[in-house]
């Protein structure tokens, strides 16, 4: 008796934490629920094919980036020999994604050449005015573009081509402007002489705010080895006009002066802090690009495909209406063919979809439109199990066994064949998850989560649900478990 009660107990207990953890902890939807963006991505090599370790490592760095871009529950795959996909659920800009992922990151640290100064003034003076014209343009832009001002923009852009003896072949404004500010921080990079300290030697990036001012800026830490080679740069330009160039694809982003306080010693620990005036955004590109680490071959964005949240929430709602529709008239025929067993396999299964939802949070499960085909393929391999044990307790109650023994001997007599059936499923579901593709491994891993569930419920909930019924007297009537004419047969 008290082992019956300590097992009706702990189901509640387990009822009780799976609605916990739904309510807090919300389930993971993937691309085709929650809308998000699809991006194929093409490797580009100007000699040969792209080998298979190329891609794997162009694999593994976008795959970096992406983790620390926070897009929760994203997906890379290869497609082809040179060509990748990239799903990322949520994400209804795919141009901010593309932009940070298609960069190939290569950060350098270059020292100035001699006899410079001059021009390198000059250039920062027109990259700090061409900037400002960008902010304002985007400022223009995101209110509505006012002709008068974008006459203003490109007149000032004018005149910095021509102190810059540049012009951009560019027809747009804005892209004009953006390849004037490229062309001005490629000369700027010309300034300065490559060291042997570059990203390479990089183990980590952050960022934080500035105490002084709104703007943020990135902080570098390096090895051991990359911290003795700052050192040794920094040493050798301290107390000099040559300035210390953080060059990122080729682009100066950053250019700083080294103390004479560091003459003697260089500037130690290790670690180093780029300051360009960076928005929390921008900084935050750079932290990504710089913790991806550098990109072994540049790839483009040749196709781009968004998915809104409506026809996310659309499929939502047809998958619930589904589910439920169906567990209704599987809920109704068993109440009709197997009376109070079939109740109690309608009270098993609403167990069985809480603590399967419960566990998808828990680990996270990433939930598809294939997942939801497994789990509701699941609930019917639990209502399978549920028909076995109760054909079983229906012989043995035509037999003219008493109701308890009866439902002693059904159970014990439907055990192998059911544990049977759910190892031959949670095998194909392992295969399945080892070697199928993105779609399929939502669909195995709902249905393998499923079967190890359906198990416990099957086995241990429904035997203890209709324990506890069978304790009332008045539900302990053969009548309520059979019909007057299989009684009679």
């Amino acid at each position: 008796m008290k082992r019956r009660q300590g097992w009706f107990f702990f189901i509640i207990f387990l009822l009780t934490l799976s609605i916990y953890l739904l309510i807090n902890y919300p389930l993971n939807l993937g691309l085709d629920l929650r809308g998000g963006s699809q991006l194929t991505l093409q490797l580009i090599k100007e000699e040969g094919k792209v080998t298979k370790s190329e891609l794997e490592a162009v694999n593994s760095v976008l795959d970096k980036r992406v983790n620390n871009l926070g897009v929760s529950e994203s997906n890379l795959q290869t497609l082809g020999r040179d060509q990748l996909i990239l799903e990322l659920p949520g994400e209804q800009n795919p141009l901010d994604a593309a932009r940070i992922l298609g960069k190939t990151a290569l950060l350098e640290f270059r020292t100035q050449r001699v006899g410079t100064s001059i021009d390198l003034k000059n250039l920062q003076l027109q990259r700090s005015k061409i900037k400002n014209l960008i902010d304002q343009y985007l400022f223009l832009d995101k209110r509505s573009k006012q002709e008068e001002f974008l006459i203003t923009i490109n007149s000032a852009l004018l005149e910095i081509e021509k102190n810059l003896d540049y012009s951009s072949n560019n027809k747009e404004l804005y892209g004009k402007l953006i390849d004037t500010k490229k062309y001005i921080s490629d000369n700027i990079s010309n300034l300065f002489i490559k060291t042997d300290l570059s990203g390479k030697d990089l183990i980590n990036a952050g960022r934080r705010q500035e105490q002084t001012n709104n703007n943020w800026e990135v902080l570098l830490s390096f090895s051991n080895e990359g911290g003795e080679k700052f050192a040794n740069i920094t040493k050798s330009i301290a107390g000099t006009e040559k300035l210390l160039a953080i060059i990122l694809d080729g682009e100066s982003i950053s250019e700083a002066s080294v103390g004479s306080q560091f003459s003697s010693t260089g500037i130690t620990g290790g670690s180093a802090t780029i300051s360009g005036n960076f928005s929390a955004e921008s900084a935050r590109e750079l932290e990504v690009q710089l913790k991806g680490g550098s990109l072994p071959l540049p790839i483009e964005i040749v196709e781009t495909n968004t998915i809104g949240p409506l026809l996310g929430s659309k499929n939502i709602i047809k998958s619930l209406y589904a589910a439920i529709s169906g567990l209704i008239f599987v809920g109704l025929f068993m109440i009709l063919n197997y009376r109070i067993l079939g109740l109690v396999s309608v009270i098993s299964l609403i167990l069985y979809g809480f603590f399967n939802l419960a566990l998808y949070s828990l680990i996270p499960v990433t939930l598809t439109l294939p997942g939801i085909s497994g789990l509701i393929l699941s609930i019917g391999m639990a209502v399978d199990a549920n028909i076995l044990i109760f054909e079983r307790i229906r012989e043995e109650i035509k037999s003219g066994n008493t109701l308890i023994r009866s439902i002693d001997s059904g159970f014990q007599r439907a055990n192998s064949s059911i544990i049977d059936g759910h190892i031959t499923t949670f095998v194909s579901c392992f295969v399945l998850f080892l070697l199928g593709t993105n779609f399929v491994k939502g669909f195995a891993a709902t249905l393998g989560i499923g079967v190890a569930i359906s198990l416990f419920t099957s086995l241990n909930c429904s035997k203890t649900i209709l324990r506890f019924f069978t304790s009332y007297q008045s539900l302990r009537q053969k009548n309520l478990y059979l019909s007057e004419e299989n009684l009679l047969k």
